[in-house]
């Protein structure tokens, strides 16, 4: 049985102040899984203030240390206490030119850290459009996922580009399509139980009044929740969903 997933993504969000939106957050044992992944600057502090949450970098270099200056690494991460890193982020790709190859190499740099990895997919709006979203999503897939993946490391967060931040969300039968494929490619190349184990999330646009049709969808085991995980108010009615779902 997957447990289900509500993961909030801050971006480039929050000081200090913005951490006492955690402690509004309503989390059960018996319920989803809830994971914060806020800046770097935060992360150490926020782990801190609430053992009950699950916390997460944004992204991770695929060294382990060096003259890079700026990044951060998945030792640095998992040293702050996370469980967690988000990679492979439309934002990502787009700001920083990233290929299906880089996310490859820091999933398997954030792994060596014991980080498990939130996987970001997607599909712009032509490519939509064009009819093209499967043959983008499977190769975003083979092409970011390294071998060894597991139930324990790996988390699939499909997220169309053109819904992130916009307001857009597709529609429930769009959802359920690329979901059925990311479960079928992911059991045909690590097998029934690996495959059929890896919680695969959606992501764009999710918000209160559309959560629970989404968390309808098969193979909907949650979110990757951009904007409205910022405050708790937003997060929580989403988390409750999930949980009824």
């Amino acid at each position: 049985m997957r447990r289900k997933l509500a993961a909030g993504n801050w971006k480039m969000n929050g000081t200090r102040a913005a951490l006492s939106e955690l402690d509004a957050l309503t989390v059960s044992a018996e319920g989803p899984e809830v994971a914060i992944c806020p800046p770097a600057t935060l992360l150490a502090e926020a782990v801190s203030r609430r053992s009950d949450i699950a916390y997460g970098g944004q992204d991770c270099h695929p060294h382990d240390a060096g003259a890079h200056t700026g990044d951060v690494s998945g030792p640095m991460i998992a040293d702050a206490g996370a469980r967690y890193v988000i990679l492979g982020h439309s934002e990502r790709r787009a700001d920083h030119h990233e290929s299906d190859a880089d996310v490859a190499a820091k999933t398997q740099a954030a792994w060596k850290a014991g980080l498990s990895v939130i996987l970001c997919i997607g599909e712009s709006l032509s490519e939509r459009e064009a009819g093209e979203t499967l043959g983008v999503i499977g190769a975003q897939l083979d092409g970011s996922v390294p071998e060894g993946a597991t139930a324990e490391t790996l988390v699939i967060a499909y997220e169309p580009i053109w819904a992130i931040g916009t307001g857009k969300v597709p529609t429930t039968e769009q959802i359920a399509e690329v979901h059925a494929f990311l479960r079928s490619s992911l059991t045909e190349r690590f097998g029934e139980e690996t495959g059929g184990a890896i919680r695969l999330l959606y992501g764009g646009s999710v918000k209160a009044s559309n959560a629970t049709e989404i968390f309808a969808v098969a193979d909907v085991d949650g979110a990757l929740v951009g904007g409205a995980s910022l405050k708790a108010a937003d997060f929580q009615p989403i988390i409750d969903a999930l949980a009824a779902s």
